[in-house]
């Protein structure tokens, strides 16, 4: 094992770095090869993008619920997603979440409990894949691109609870596709005014008024709720989406 371990030596004053006489089998990556990881890699996508949006499709009356994986069954906003997630299967909607724990879990536990379709589009994990026990309906993905798209067009409407990165980088694009008329102009949440009035305040002093990034108007894209029962009301007015 001598000859597989770094050694240095002194030469005028440099440092000499021995590298282990072993050598790696490498590779390499040509026009073809490189074709066919590309080729495999778009058949993959489409059959993806094609069973989620099939999935989608057979529930036209949904609401989409985000937050955090890390709030536990004793967190307030826990309780309130379990609350929505109820509320949205007696008005006549389904549930939809990532799949995971915490206030997605909250969510698809509320709509499990009132017998409603309470609905997952999952993501594979290097470690583990942890899908709540509340789910009653599925579609894994692979691909985040391919499950946000798929997120995109799931819904009449999305309610984003207090979360992490994850919560806020689907909270921006949806806004963002809808500023930009990619996506209907459709109800966008975000419930619990205590941990998003900060974020409203940056958004109206700091992009609007301050450095003018953004247009007036467009913080009315979202509105910031504590109702439950009132926001449901207002979904249940919202037109059904047609892709």
């Amino acid at each position: 094992m001598k000859n597989q371990k770094k050694r240095q030596k002194e030469k005028g004053g440099k440092k000499i770095i021995n590298v282990p006489s072993v050598k790696l089998k490498v590779d390499s990556l040509n026009r073809i090869s490189l074709e066919k990881i590309v080729s495999g890699k778009i058949r993959q996508v489409s059959r993806e993008l094609g069973k989620g949006l099939r999935f989608i499709n057979s529930h036209p009356r949904s609401v989409t619920v985000f937050g955090s994986a890390r709030f536990k069954e004793d967190n307030i906003y826990y309780q309130k997603a379990r609350e929505i997630g109820s509320l949205i299967i007696e008005n006549g909607f389904a549930v939809v979440t990532g799949g995971g724990p915490g206030i997605m879990e909250g969510a698809n536990r509320g709509a499990f409990e009132s017998q409603g379709p309470s609905l997952g589009l999952t993501i594979e994990l290097p470690t583990e894949q942890v899908i709540n026990p509340y789910v009653n309906g599925y579609e894994n993905f692979e691909f985040f691109f391919t499950r946000k798209l798929c997120l995109s067009f799931s819904a009449e409407a999305f309610i984003f609870m207090p979360g992490g990165y994850g919560t806020l980088d689907e909270f921006f694009e949806m806004i963002t596709l809808i500023q930009t008329k990619k996506i209907p102009k459709i109800p966008v949440f975000l419930f619990g005014s205590e941990f998003w009035k900060p974020l409203d305040d940056f958004i109206k002093k700091s992009l609007i008024e301050k450095h003018k990034t953004i247009s007036k108007g467009d913080e009315k894209i979202y509105t910031i709720t504590d109702d439950p029962k009132k926001m449901v009301r207002m979904i249940k007015k919202a037109k059904i989406r047609m892709g």
